[in-house]
């Protein structure tokens, strides 16, 4: 395969002189495989919604955590399932940018990232509905489940757009 310029004859006119034939270059996949990372997921929308699931989760935990508690066990489920899913978010978000699925071929990331997302949506939306609960109405603890329910509806967001992708195109492209 050549990766230098090709000259492309596409007819001759009988009307007159040749035009000069269009010169086209090559494309290669392989310059898009050598970076090392994927610029166009900083500003895609499930780059920027993973992003704003982290922000949410992180101001969730130290609104908790910065609180007066009056639930041990609740607060502590809290702040466990928030650093849990903003670890494993994380996690995906850096795997997305230095594209480690590609390289790592035997997983079906698609399918473990709706696995998380099922997973950590559930618990979180339980952590959120206990830390609500026994908030008290104090304020660093109200604000602490808000920012939960927040995080439990973008992570559905991100669940759904996930499943619309990955299995809804895949079925329909079937029949083509």
């Amino acid at each position: 395969m050549s990766h230098g310029a090709r000259v492309i004859r596409t007819g001759v006119s009988s009307a007159g002189p040749a035009a000069p034939p269009p010169v086209t270059v090559a494309s290669s996949s392989a310059g898009s495989d050598a970076e090392l990372m994927d610029g166009g997921y900083f500003r895609s929308c499930a780059g920027m919604l993973k992003v704003a699931q982290m922000i949410t989760l992180l101001i969730g935990f130290i609104s908790v955590n910065n609180s007066p508690w009056t639930d041990y066990s609740a607060y502590s489920f809290f702040q466990i399932v928030t650093m849990c899913d903003l670890v494993m978010i994380l996690f995906f978000y850096i795997m997305h940018i230095f594209r480690v699925y590609r390289k790592l071929t035997c997983v079906s990331w698609p399918l473990a990232e709706f696995l998380h997302y099922l997973i950590g949506t559930i618990l979180l939306l339980i952590g959120s509905i206990v830390a609500a609960s026994k908030s008290y109405n104090i304020t660093g603890l109200v604000a602490g489940a808000t920012f939960g329910f927040l995080a439990t509806i973008l992570c559905v967001i991100s669940m759904w757009s996930s499943y619309k992708v990955s299995c809804i195109t895949q079925s329909t492209s079937k029949y083509r």
